[in-house]
């Protein structure tokens, strides 16, 4: 049975959580922009450090040397980082995408306008060519003047 466009469709119940891809777009460029700073590398190396310090000087050691359990949790922080990460470029990568399509209108635009600019002065042009100037008069009539005073004598 296909689904009619003019009513709403029946709720169901999806097995699948329903989430909103531009929130979480947003939220994974956050992150993005988070983990690309140097606070960021401060704060992971003051945990390291924190880690590292406990689990040699504390009577209670709840990860001792080869650190298996850091090297766990940083694994699992590298491996939700790398596609947030991605996730962000690719959306920062479709942003720029629109942008370049948008210029490159805007470019066209200005150019048909710029061409269309040049016809007119250049209409403009072979138009006051055809006009007769001030000097031009001046110079005729000053030719008549001469015709008629040379005319008379």
């Amino acid at each position: 049975m296909t689904e009619r466009l003019d009513q709403p469709r029946d709720v169901t119940m999806r097995l699948r959580p329903h989430y909103d891809p531009e929130a979480f777009g947003r939220l994974s460029e956050q992150i993005a922009r988070f983990l690309g700073t140097a606070r960021f590398l401060v704060y992971m190396t003051v945990f390291v450090g924190v880690w590292v310090v406990w689990n040699v000087l504390a009577p209670f050691k709840f990860d001792p040397y080869p650190y298996i359990f850091l090297t766990l949790m940083l694994s699992l922080q590298a491996s939700y980082a790398a596609p947030l990460i991605l996730l962000a470029q690719n959306r920062q990568s479709d942003r720029d995408r629109v942008q370049y399509e948008q210029d490159r209108l805007a470019a066209d635009r200005t150019q048909a306008e710029i061409e269309y600019l040049t016809r007119e002065i250049a209409a403009l042009r072979i138009a006051i060519g055809e006009m007769a100037t001030r000097d031009y008069i001046r110079s005729e009539l000053q030719r008549v003047q001469e015709e008629l005073s040379g005319g008379g004598l």
